[in-house]
């Protein structure tokens, strides 16, 4: 059996646990030697779930990145107006498990080829992004961009972006499916090849 994330959510003098609290400017830093990893792939209740359930991810966070607007709530992101999009803030043991890992986990997991949509989910808040808080994350996100494209029939569409602001998500959607047993968001795995 997999063991779940043993930290419920990332918390430290760098990200708050209210809305807002890690959108101050304030840069995010993971703990001594841990790494921090930032995706969109959709709704972000799914999102957190997947990774949560990797060996060697010690925390995550659900929350919007980018937009135009400071202290989003999930209402307004929802209404398509703020450009804020759904993403889960991962941070993992590098001793334990790889960026790379985490990679293969983002591609497996959503159809990087449709423009701001995910099954059913659409809007940009849906959007495909890979965030990066280094160089080497970005080169390393491009290289498994480019080694993916090869497996789908369409172009993919994912954004590679540095870490924009962040935002964390009300309490409510955090570890949602572990509050609530629902099943994960659906997901349309369309545009692979075989």
């Amino acid at each position: 059996m997999v063991s779940k994330a043993t930290t419920s959510m990332i918390t430290s003098d760098k990200v708050g646990t209210r809305p807002g609290m890690a959108g101050e400017g304030t840069p995010l830093k993971a703990a001594p030697g841990h790494e921090l990893a930032m995706f969109g792939m959709g709704c972000f209740w799914g999102s957190e779930t997947l990774y949560r359930e990797v060996p060697g991810v010690t925390a995550t966070t659900v929350g919007y990145a980018g937009g135009k607007t400071q202290h989003p709530t999930y209402r307004e992101v929802c209404s398509h107006t703020t450009g804020h999009n759904e993403v889960v803030l991962v941070e993992f043991d590098k001793s334990k498990t790889s960026y790379e890992k985490l990679l293969k986990v983002f591609w497996d997991n959503h159809n990087p080829t449709t423009l701001n949509r995910q099954g059913p989910d659409s809007g940009d808040q849906y959007r495909s992004g890979i965030y990066t808080f280094s160089d080497e994350q970005k080169a390393t996100a491009e290289a498994s961009k480019k080694a993916e494209a090869a497996g789908f029939t369409q172009p993919i569409v994912t954004e590679i972006l540095p870490v924009p602001q962040f935002w964390i998500a009300e309490g409510y959607h955090q570890q949602y499916h572990d509050k609530t047993g629902s099943a994960a968001c659906p997901v349309d795995f369309g545009n692979r090849k075989g």
